[in-house]
């Protein structure tokens, strides 16, 4: 098989027409050169220079096989510069998956930054509402990181973001509008608002009911915790959501739990050694979780 070194020398003895030139110019000795060309044209089954008296002469096949040779260069040129664009987090495609209700949370200032300051990075963003979907997307290499809740299963390694506050969301004449959190003995026999299966967050609701032994009785199911959050403001039943879900504001009571009730923010990386991926996590991690003191809220006041 011709090596690109081959090639080198090919162009640079065409160009030159003479063994001690093209040395030079590529740094060689004259024999290492010869070596190369000797090999090529073994290869091709043909000469590709003429040897003269001083220097040498192309062969037609000689200039035809220079001509693909230089486009060859050319295009290792690229490999080689594009390598080095992504390894240094200069280009490339980076491809986030992302728990639906973090995306404009948390993601969203990053992107704004990666867009502005890394426009030849292409970013690909699919939204979830499952953890352990995000960690098969991964593991089947669709996607190279994800952003979400703690997934159950684990084929990637994880890293802790930090913890977001679980809520509960009420209309305003409900009666925790006068309190300033509500403990989790609250919220027992009230109605809620539950998820849909294909969600995350229903089997965490069932263990949540199930360890405090509430005995809830849920009102409907929803595969979003926005619309959970948006019925439970109309007056529906209380949700209780994470506190990314309310990206938006709206005429609700927002209540902290008492004690709290945390969930980790965790990041799924594909390949660790991927530049792009590590960047973007360092660039979240510097960032942090935004700040959960709007937490405890209604329409007229912070409490």
């Amino acid at each position: 098989m011709t090596t690109l070194r081959a090639l080198q020398c090919l162009v640079a003895l065409i160009d030159a027409e003479s063994v001690t030139e093209a040395a030079a110019q590529l740094h060689m000795s004259q024999s290492a050169v010869s070596h190369q060309i000797a090999a090529l044209e073994r290869e091709i089954g043909t000469q590709v220079v003429e040897r003269l008296s001083r220097g040498v002469r192309p062969t037609a096949a000689g200039r035809a096989a220079a001509n693909e040779a230089r486009t060859a260069l050319k295009a290792a040129a690229r490999a080689i510069e594009t390598g080095r664009q992504v390894g240094g987090g200069r280009a490339g495609r980076l491809r986030i998956a992302c728990s639906e209700t973090m995306t404009v949370w948390l993601l969203a200032p990053v992107l704004r930054d990666w867009s502005r300051r890394r426009p030849e990075v292409s970013l690909d963003l699919t939204e979830f509402t499952s953890a352990d979907r995000m960690t098969e997307r991964i593991a089947a290499g669709e996607s190279d990181i994800g952003i979400g809740p703690r997934p159950t299963i684990t084929a990637a390694r994880i890293e802790l973001l930090g913890q977001e506050p679980m809520v509960v969301v009420a209309a305003c004449g409900h009666r925790f509008a006068t309190q300033s959190s509500v403990a989790v003995t609250d919220l027992a026999d009230e109605p809620f608002i539950h998820y849909d299966p294909a969600n995350g967050l229903s089997s965490w609701m069932d263990e949540f009911v199930a360890q405090h032994r509430l005995r809830n009785t849920p009102v409907l199911r929803t595969g979003s915790p926005r619309t959970a959050a948006q019925l439970a403001a109309s007056g529906v039943a209380i949700a209780i959501v994470p506190i990314s879900a309310l990206a938006t504001q709206s005429a609700r009571i927002v209540r902290r739990l008492r004690p709290d009730v945390l969930r980790d923010v965790t990041v799924q990386i594909g390949n660790p050694t991927d530049s792009l991926a590590r960047r973007f996590v360092a660039d979240l991690r510097r960032r942090g979780l935004p700040c959960a003191g709007g937490a405890e809220q209604s329409s007229e006041s912070t409490a």
